[in-house]
């Protein structure tokens, strides 16, 4: 469990983390503020997910939002356009002093879920596309509307041709339209689409899923999937990340555990 100092630091800044055995939960609590991400969210966002990833106790994380209309609209607009008036330097993503919160969590080893209880646009889709399952509701949309207002979605254009056909994301970068939930499950957005006050609990579902497996090989797993993808052939089934499963105590207790007919009880050794 976090520190109760810690805990208070990521209340203020709008963010609340709970464990659900195994699963640690975020949740961006900011609903007068559409969930928004502030300067100081990220910061303590950032931190939290990075701590988990060291947390020896959490297998699996869910990223959510408070409230039922909005998962988050990315980047505090009302913030930025303060910091104009006042004159403050604007800095682009790749030219910022600390590292973007959405590469942070792509690059986490152990699995991301995001459990959209409601719309995510702008930041809040590309924290999404970070993620490795998206789950979410009939009544939520999707989109990058960057281009609508002057603004670039980094992150956003290299990740969603990764995730959805090319020319449908360069169709949705370049329009800045949104999309229904029924087109994003349809494109392979979203991975689930289960009724509004199901969210969560669909999410859970699959992470303790996850969780019940190895995390040797669940780890390896996601790291193949995610590193291989770029590479051809010849030289993704080359790659060895981490520590391997074939070589574990943990692949013993599973083959032993499988033949005696029980539950294993993984070392993540």
């Amino acid at each position: 469990m976090m520190p109760a100092s810690a805990s208070t630091s990521l209340a203020a800044a709008g963010l609340s983390v709970r464990d659900d055995g195994r699963v640690r939960i975020f949740c961006v609590d900011r609903p007068e503020h559409a969930n928004a991400l502030s300067r100081a969210l990220i910061l303590e966002y950032s931190r939290a997910v990075l701590d988990a990833e060291e947390d020896e106790s959490i297998d699996v994380m869910v990223l959510t939002g408070g409230g039922a209309r909005v998962f988050s609209a990315g980047a505090d607009l009302k913030e930025m356009r303060e910091g104009d008036l006042e004159g403050r330097r604007f800095r682009p993503p790749a030219s910022r002093v600390e590292r973007s919160l959405f590469e942070i969590v792509h690059a986490l080893t152990k699995p991301v879920l995001a459990a959209l209880n409601g719309s995510a646009i702008g930041g809040g889709l590309e924290l999404a596309l970070a993620c490795d399952v998206r789950i979410s509701h009939p009544d939520a949309k999707f989109g990058l509307p960057e281009a609508k207002i002057g603004l670039g979605a980094h992150f956003g254009s290299v990740m969603l041709p990764r995730v959805v056909p090319p020319a449908i994301a360069l169709e949705m970068v370049m329009t800045g339209e949104l999309i229904d939930a029924a087109k994003a499950e349809r494109i392979g957005l979203l991975n689930h689409v289960v009724p509004a006050g199901e969210v969560l609990g669909a999410t859970l579902a699959v992470a303790r899923t996850i969780g019940a497996n190895a995390p040797l090989s669940v780890r390896r797993v996601k790291a193949l999937a995610r590193h291989g993808a770029a590479l051809p052939l010849e030289t993704a089934l080359a790659l060895d990340p981490g520590p391997s499963p074939y070589r574990s105590a943990d692949r013993m207790e599973g083959i032993r555990a499988r033949l005696e007919g029980r539950a294993p009880k993984w070392s993540g050794k």
